[in-house]
């Protein structure tokens, strides 16, 4: 008999491309400053510049004949493709993945005199990936005490190993290839062949598909011939904003209804915000406009060429303001006049379409920008100056990709947000999308990374400048709250395709009938040696009346089992105040802050039960798990207690228990 499977969501060629584009772009885009001012101090100090600083520049030698190092030189060989190394392996597995990818970059770098972007692209992320891969031999494995020791001699051994396949290796192999590709742009140069580039670049703007080659290949490119020619039209290809500005100037003038009235406030922040994609709609409604962009960039790009014209640095975002301040300094008059007249060439095509044209646009402007923001695969942050708010609602907002990783987050990313990240991945489960990531972190933590972001509505207004392009939803607690039916509906919505939503709700079905009958958490209560929960650490009768008391009493516990220093039960109180960790159920979890980390000396959790319930800040509570959890140990636990508090039946089997062993019983047989 055949086997029912859920469909997966099937991945374009430009939806791989897209995300291969936005991971360049990531290791890029968050260095922007660094890369600004190394073009400043090259447009200032260098022997062309405009005050030429010997000891700055790098010309020249000093009293003693030596040549002068300068800031120019150490800072794009070293500096920028460090910073780049460290953002990628960062990207891929926090801070440890980007120090090993930072140390592997070295070995590039140093096996070469060319300045390695590229390589810093290969082996930031290559360094993070492979050193996680390493981790997760020994997960587990290795004894108390020596958890440091390992991990500093793991990531220095291996380290060490890829610099040194770096400098043997990828360095040699790199070369080749950037010489290969600036001798390619060298002829399409000399043959003036180089226009023709456009043709490609414009319609990959619109389709989001530009990050991987700007960011990829042409910063990298021409860094190299700013090094060897004080700037470089390449920076200029992608980052004109004379094609976009014409079209949108045609729009002003020949435009109808909403794409008329809007498009003075998108040419505004096209010009001079630097925001590109806010006139991708506009193209979008009239896909034949295209062909002005086109022209635009052709006549911008020809115009460069012709007056040997350039920047020194990358300009981004994409302003007219930052064009103008990367401007080499000979390079003033052609740099305008490129920005001039693709505006005038694109505008006039742009004109004429629009004039000939039935179709103004004036119906299409919202179903183009949402076609926009599928393609880019999340809202845009600047679609609500086309469209307006649409809705307005942060927890509700329009998600035009499929839901792949969700992230649950609090204060110390330790205990309230890992209870609700369990429940939520068991409900993601059930319902047929085990692939979709259910992860907890600290707000502190967050990046703009996620899809969906779930926080306790005291803390929304923190995240959500953090996680600006996610969809947010506030709760009012951890453990039931009906948001949670909301998100699986979202995810049923953009993951399934097909009869796979039939198939999804039989899965629901059958997850309910077994949650209903015999738990089977998983004893995974023991790590390091240590058991996470021991009967000591559990008590049926609580004396506590209040929850300060309450507080105390679990930290008490804690302090007896030589898990935490005092320090840390002061960090509980100082917890609760900033946000309850009532979780629903009747349960509240209280847990140190993100800062008392430092106070664990190993991981553990008390249980105490309060038959006749204490008042938690209004909500009634009858069981306080106070948790400590030192290098995420703890979560397997927490996992159990989320299995437990969701399952009514087992909830009440809690209440009713007279004895620790079968409140152990119920959590996985921890002292198994």
């Amino acid at each position: 008999m055949a086997t029912e499977t859920v469909a997966k969501p099937r991945t374009s060629l430009r939806v791989g491309v897209q995300k291969f584009g936005t991971f360049l772009s990531g290791m890029i885009m968050p260095n922007i400053g660094a890369f600004i001012a190394w073009g400043l101090i090259t447009a200032l100090f260098i022997k062309e510049g405009w005050i030429p600083v010997a000891e700055l520049g790098g010309f020249g030698t000093n009293a003693e004949g030596v040549t002068n190092p300068g800031l120019v030189g150490p800072m794009v060989k070293y500096l920028l493709p460090l910073l780049i190394a460290y953002t990628g392996g960062r990207m891929v597995y926090d801070v440890r993945g980007g120090v090993v990818g930072a140390i592997a970059t070295m070995g590039v770098i140093a096996g070469t005199s060319s300045p390695m972007f590229i390589g810093a692209m290969i082996m930031g992320p290559l360094g993070g990936w492979t050193i996680k891969q390493l981790d997760r031999l020994w997960d587990g494995k290795i004894r108390p005490g020596f958890e440091m020791l390992v991990n500093n001699f793991s990531a220095g051994i291996w380290g060490a190993a890829l610099a040194l396949g770096g400098f043997y290796g990828l360095s040699w192999l790199v070369k080749i290839f950037t010489d290969g590709a600036g001798q390619v742009v060298q002829f399409l140069v000399n043959n003036g062949l180089l226009p023709l580039t456009s043709i490609f670049i414009e319609p990959a703007k619109v389709l989001f598909l530009n990050n991987a080659i700007n960011h990829g290949v042409l910063t990298p490119l021409g860094i190299q011939q700013s090094l060897d020619h004080g700037k470089s039209i390449l920076f200029l290809l992608e980052a004109n904003p004379g094609p976009g500005m014409g079209i949108l100037l045609a729009y002003m003038f020949f435009g109808r209804g909403a794409a008329k009235a809007s498009a003075p406030g998108a040419a505004i922040i096209h010009f001079f915000g630097g925001i590109h994609e806010i006139y991708f709609p506009y193209v979008l409604m009239k896909p034949i406009l295209i062909l002005a962009a086109i022209g635009g960039g052709m006549t911008g790009i020809a115009t460069l060429a012709i007056t040997n014209s350039g920047l020194v640095a990358p300009a981004a975002p994409g302003s007219i303001l930052a064009v103008i301040a990367q401007t080499s300094r000979d390079s003033y008059v052609g740099v305008i006049l490129a920005v001039l007249l693709a505006t005038t060439v694109s505008f006039l095509i742009a004109s004429v379409i629009l004039r000939t044209s039935k179709n103004k646009g004036e119906d299409d402007l919202s179903e183009a920008t949402s076609r926009m923001e599928a393609m880019k695969g999340k809202k845009s942050s600047v679609s609500s100056a086309l469209v307006g708010d649409r809705g307005g609602r942060s927890d509700v907002a329009v998600l035009t990709r499929p839901v792949q990783n969700i992230v649950f987050a609090c204060d110390a990313g330790m205990g309230s947000s890992a209870m609700g990240a369990s429940v939520l991945r068991n409900k993601i489960k059930a319902a047929g999308f085990p692939d979709v990531k259910v992860t907890n972190s600290a707000i502190a933590n967050l990046s703009d990374t996620y899809d969906v972001v779930v926080t306790h509505q005291d803390l929304t207004e923190r995240a959500q400048p953090r996680t600006s392009s996610a969809v947010h939803y506030s709760v009012d607690n951890f453990m039931n709250s009906p948001k949670y039916d909301e998100i699986v509906d979202l995810v049923k919505t953009s993951n399934t395709e097909g009869p796979a939503a039939a198939h999804a709700d039989g899965a629901i079905e059958a997850e309910t009938a077994a949650t209903h009958g015999a738990h089977a958490a998983e004893p995974a209560a023991v790590v390091g040696g240590k058991a996470v929960l021991l009967p000591e650490s559990v008590v049926l009768n609580g004396s506590a009346r209040d929850r300060d008391t309450a507080i105390d009493e679990a930290g008490q516990l804690l302090l007896d089992r030589g898990a935490v220093d005092v320090s840390y039960v002061h960090a509980m109180h100082e917890r609760e105040e900033s946000v309850s960790t009532y979780m629903g159920s009747f349960l509240a979890i209280p847990h140190g802050t993100n800062d008392a980390k430092e106070h664990i000396m190993h991981s553990a959790v008390s249980i105490i039960r309060y038959p006749e319930g204490i008042d938690w800040g209004g909500k009634q509570v009858k069981f306080v798990v106070g948790v400590a959890g030192l290098n995420n140990e703890h979560l397997h636990i927490l996992s159990s207690i989320a299995k437990i508090f969701t399952n009514k039946a087992q909830v009440a089997q809690l209440e009713e228990a007279t004895t620790v062993e079968e409140v152990l019983e119920l959590f996985g047989k921890v002292n198994a």
